[in-house]
Parts: C-alpha cells; structure tokens; sequence
C-alpha cells in the first residue's frame, strides 16, 4: 500500500486541528494592551499547542520518510495518534479558559501522554512493516528523547494538582526537546 494517501490525510487533519484551535482564540474587548490579559492564559495554550502540533508534524513527516510503503496496522496506529492530537484543541481551550487549573492541566498532559504512546505504537508498526534491519528501526533503539518524553508526561499530570505552572514547564520541557527531528532518521 502507498503511503502517499496516508501522508495527505494526516496532512490534512493536522491543518484542520491547528485552524479549529485559532479559531477558539477571542478577540480581547479592548484595544489597549491590559484587555490583552484577559486572553492571556488561552494563547499560552494555544501557543504550546501549536508548538506541540507542529512538532508533531515535523517528526510525523521524518517517521514517514524512512517508510517505502504502509500496511492496515500502520494505518490504524496513524488513525490512533491522530484521535489523540484531535483532543488538543478541547484540552487547551479548557486549559486555557480556566487559567491553568489543575484538572484541565493534567487532562492536557493526559492527552499529550496518549498521543506519546500513540506516535511509539506507529513507529513500531512502521518498523514491523519494514524490519529490524531498517534506518528506522536503528534510529529507534537508541531513543532517549521517546522514552524521556513518557516520564516528563507522567511526572507531570500528578504535580498538576500541586503546581499547573511546573507541570506546564514540564510540557515545555519535552517540547524544546522536540523541536529538532531525530537526526538519525
């Protein structure tokens, strides 16, 4: 199976995620810069939201890179991070519009977790298509950033209910590592 089709569609929902998230952004009711901070919380969101979409993105187009073709479970596993990533944009208006509570906070973290395991659980299906011998299989064995990422997540949807604003630097944290692809692949 081609995995052209496979591209486009994820393509194509991951734009239409990104532009529903935008449109949950409200136009402050003033126009001088205090009105600004009544939005405040919600484009913090939105603007790790959109980090995390794009990161997502990026790795999602170098994971698929290294593939020549795609099989069903591929192409569930592809539909599984996509359900998680579709969340994001209820979880960071939520997030956002309660100013950082610590519910929403840590169902924000939540989500980020399951789309984590979700893009591991691809990969794998990736790497099972292609075998064990692959560029992809090699660059994943040594995944430090992968396995990192699942411990920041898990760390901080607990200190959500302590501190929102650690568990959103922690959220930082794994974004920044993400900001570069993985060199290997």
């Amino acid at each position: 199976m081609s995995k052209g089709r496979l591209e486009a569609f994820s393509d194509g929902v991951m734009a239409i995620i990104i532009t529903i998230m935008v449109l949950e952004l409200a136009v402050p009711e003033g126009a001088d810069l205090a009105a600004l901070r009544g939005v405040l919380p919600t484009f913090v969101g939105y603007t790790l939201s959109f980090a995390f979409l794009g990161i997502y993105w990026n790795n999602h187009h170098h994971l698929l890179q290294t593939a020549r073709q795609v099989n069903g479970r591929v192409l569930w596993a592809n539909l599984h991070l996509l359900f998680w990533l579709s969340l994001v944009p209820f979880a960071t208006a939520w997030m956002g519009e309660n100013e950082f509570a610590a519910v929403p906070t840590a169902v924000y973290g939540l989500i980020l977790l399951l789309a984590a395991i979700a893009y591991t659980i691809l990969t794998r299906a990736l790497i099972a298509v292609h075998g064990a011998d692959s560029v992809l299989a090699k660059a994943v064995n040594r995944d430090v950033k992968g396995k990192l990422s699942l411990v920041c997540y898990l760390i901080a949807i607990p200190l959500a209910f302590v501190s929102s604003w650690l568990a959103g630097g922690l959220y930082v944290l794994v974004a920044v590592m993400w900001l570069i692809p993985d060199r290997r692949i």
